[in-house]
């Protein structure tokens, strides 16, 4: 395997295909912000604001800037979305909207944890690129929130009746091992290492399940156990594959190599079990006991899905030196160029249906914008460039 060969396409994709077109058609000149909506060309079809789409482009165009280039037009759009952000994202208090209009009018409460978390991720980044103080204590004032929603991350807007069926999603500490490491700078060491092996201790003696064969579930009761619902039986193999590599990055941090290779061993385990054995590709729920999921599209094949399992694959290779991981990455490599990336305009398509066929033609919309393909093309092409000089 050419490893400079594969940094070379992964690195000329993100900078010469996917940031231009984020760059060229998402930002709003007119109100701030961006649009995330945009059909196969770019075009903007609808102007809604989703703020955890929002933070994860301030997230990863200051990310960029600060890692990659101190390119003037990435810092230019990363600040001129933080500002919105700070403008019209949260009510006053740093409790962030779901969405808002395109002007900046608030559409959906705060019910959603996610977009809490990316806020923090994103005025993380953008307080190291500008250097703003302002922008820290945001990041530093939202992840307090953050802690302190743990519990009941939906609040008032849980629609769950309390008492009955408490569950634990595996989300959150998924997202906060993650996070954690996104803004050390403003937590400082011992808060950051506290909440790390909070994070660990959740995902993998939580989550992580020997008893079914070694895989990660996506709900469990307060305490910790296994329940028998629809919630209780769901495993989405995606999530846990991609927290995977959250957690070798972890490993590295703290110099712990039998975290790493616990985390490599779930990953392969996770997409044996994932894998569609007829089409190719990665299902996006699964049942535990082979019952019918609840969700309709539970084997649509998802961009996000894949291009994180391409990560959590080469970080197994370049930290634990599976070759196992390296003939998964031949396959889902594959699968992935071949399927998600358009050949005829720029960025990737997000939904196949199950036999790889593209089922929506858009680059953007609600749930997909400015965050898995850049950083998925970043991740990797730093990974190989790694692995190509070892």
């Amino acid at each position: 395997m050419d490893f400079k060969k594969l940094a070379n396409q992964y690195k000329d994709e993100l900078l010469d295909n996917v940031l231009p077109f984020w760059l060229e058609n998402s930002q709003d000149k007119e109100f701030g912000g961006y649009f995330t909506c945009l059909d196969r060309e770019g075009k903007v079809f609808d102007t809604d604001k989703f703020i955890w789409l929002q933070g994860r482009e301030v997230w990863m165009f200051s990310m960029l800037y600060n890692k990659v280039e101190k390119r003037k037009e990435w810092l230019d759009c990363a600040v001129q979305g933080g500002e919105f952000l700070k403008k019209y994202g949260h009510n006053g208090d740093y409790n962030w909207y779901f969405s808002l209009d395109r002007s900046g009018r608030p559409l959906v409460e705060p019910y959603n944890i996610f977009s809490y978390t990316f806020a923090a991720m994103a005025f993380g980044q953008l307080s190291l690129a500008t250097g703003n103080q302002e922008y820290a204590d945001i990041a530093r004032k939202t992840f307090d929130i953050i802690l302190s929603k743990v519990d009941n991350p939906k609040g008032k807007w849980n629609k769950l009746h309390l008492g009955t069926r408490n569950l634990k999603n595996f989300a959150l500490p998924m997202i906060l091992c993650n996070l954690a490491m996104e803004i050390e700078h403003i937590l400082g060491k011992d808060y950051l290492e506290q909440a790390m092996d909070t994070c660990i201790h959740e995902v993998m003696d939580v989550f992580f399940r020997p008893e079914l064969g070694g895989i990660i579930v996506e709900n469990v009761d307060v305490n910790g156990n296994l329940i028998d619902c629809f919630e209780g039986r769901q495993i989405t193999p995606g999530h846990a594959i991609e927290a995977m590599w959250f957690i070798m990055d972890l490993g590295k941090r703290l110099n712990r190599p039998e975290l790493i290779e616990k985390a490599k061993n779930i990953t392969l385990t996770m997409l044996e079990y994932g894998w569609d054995k007829e089409y190719g590709g990665i299902y996006y729920f699964m049942d535990r006991d082979g019952y019918p999921p609840q969700q309709l599209e539970w084997d649509q094949k998802l961009w996000w899905v894949h291009i994180e399992t391409l990560i959590s694959l080469l970080k197994g290779y370049q930290f634990a030196g599976d070759k196992q991981c390296l003939e998964w990455f031949e396959k889902v490599h594959n699968y992935t160029w071949e399927h998600f990336k358009d050949q005829e305009h720029p960025e990737w398509f997000g939904y196949l249906n199950r036999r790889g066929e593209v089922l929506l033609s858009l680059k953007g919309g609600k749930w997909k914008g400015c965050f898995h393909v850049p950083r998925g093309l970043y991740q990797c092409w730093k990974t190989l460039e790694a692995i190509s000089q070892k």
